[in-house]
């Protein structure tokens, strides 16, 4: 397994894990309250991170830091993201049943599949469109309940926009995950939870005791912070389809963890839920993408090492500086990647 995939998947595993321990949190506190607690840790300790690691380490250079051209990209992906989709989220919620609005989340990751292959032209083979359909069905069955509620149509509606929202912000991110991570989620955690945080306190909500605090505070920067660090250097090496498709995995990780911790029983749904996840992850794993490509001149500020597309001198062995790629034409297997964008 590569270190990228490894990036996605840990991405999913920190994010799935949240979801069991924040309903764990939601006994007594507000829904609205605690996800602006948990965005708002998370930007909190991210930015704390960061100031640390270029106080004490003197390392801050390793990473790129974000530039004047890449804030319209995250601005867009912090709108849509971290305001957009938790308000449109938050409207749909209060007019659609719990069954049907869990089924309409697993949207989120099939709209940002299909805006990256179709609209940010990423390629794509069929064995990752059917790896794809086992995940998401295998998200649908984790998900169901049984025959769902549905409700007037303006809530799901909401709750599409917000899938729809989420899955423009992933491909937004993208444009800017070269950039730090930690700059990067953290700008959309402070978002995020400050948007929120105010809609729970102007609708009366009231702040839980303090170790709820601290505890949402760890879940929220495990969970939600450090989870989008790496899904930022999964964005990087993978493109956008390919982390969707991995970080598909967080429902299955966090219906196993109720399962295992809390007690909830072992469905056939589960397990048949298994089954496929384990063939849409399978199909991934064993993409081999390899062929003659040409690259055009470009220069870019990321974070690197000397490889074949790096041949300039330096001692550092993991650096970030402003450099230049010469055209070249040749083979080797590549993901659509920060230097593998070209057109099939």
């Amino acid at each position: 397994m590569s270190l990228p995939v490894s990036f996605a998947l840990g991405a999913a595993l920190l994010f799935g894990a949240s979801t069991p321990l924040s309903k764990m949190l939601l006994r007594g506190v507000d829904p609205i309250l605690l996800a602006g607690l948990l965005y708002l840790s998370s930007g909190s300790g991210l930015a704390l991170w960061w100031w640390l690691r270029a106080w004490f380490t003197e390392r801050s250079s390793q990473e790129a830091s974000l530039k004047r051209v890449d804030l319209p990209w995250l601005a867009g992906a912090v709108l849509t993201g971290g305001v957009v989709g938790p308000l449109l989220l938050m409207l749909g919620l209060a007019r659609t049943p719990a069954s049907a609005a869990s089924l309409l989340l697993n949207l989120e990751g099939v709209l940002t599949t299909v805006l990256a292959w179709f609209v940010f032209k990423e390629h794509f083979e069929r064995r990752l469109v059917w790896g794809m359909a086992a995940i998401t069905a295998s998200s649908l069955l984790l998900s169901w309940s049984g025959r769902p509620e549905w409700s007037m149509p303006w809530g799901i509606l909401a709750i599409i926009g917000a899938c729809l929202a989420w899955a423009i912000d992933n491909n937004l991110t993208r444009k800017v995950a070269a950039g730090d991570p930690l700059q990067i989620a953290a700008a959309k955690g402070f978002v995020a939870g400050t948007v929120n945080l105010a809609i729970a306190l102007a609708t009366g909500a009231t702040i839980p005791g303090i170790r709820t605090v601290v505890a949402a505070a760890v879940v929220g920067f495990l969970g939600y912070g450090l989870s989008l660090v790496l899904f930022v250097l999964a964005l990087r090496h993978l493109g956008t389809a390919r982390t969707g498709a991995y970080f598909s995995f967080a429902p299955f990780i966090g219906a196993a963890i109720s399962v295992l911790a809390l007690g909830d029983s072992l469905t056939p749904h589960f397990l048949l839920a298994a089954v496929l996840m384990g063939i849409g992850l399978w199909l991934h794993l064993i993409e081999r993408h390899e062929h003659e490509h040409g690259h055009e001149m470009l220069e870019h500020d990321h974070r690197h090492i000397h490889d074949a597309h790096h041949q300039h001198e330096h001692s550092e062995e993991s650096h970030s500086h402003s450099h230049i790629h010469r055209e070249v034409l040749h083979s080797h297997p590549h993901y659509p990647d920060v230097h593998h964008r070209h057109d099939h």
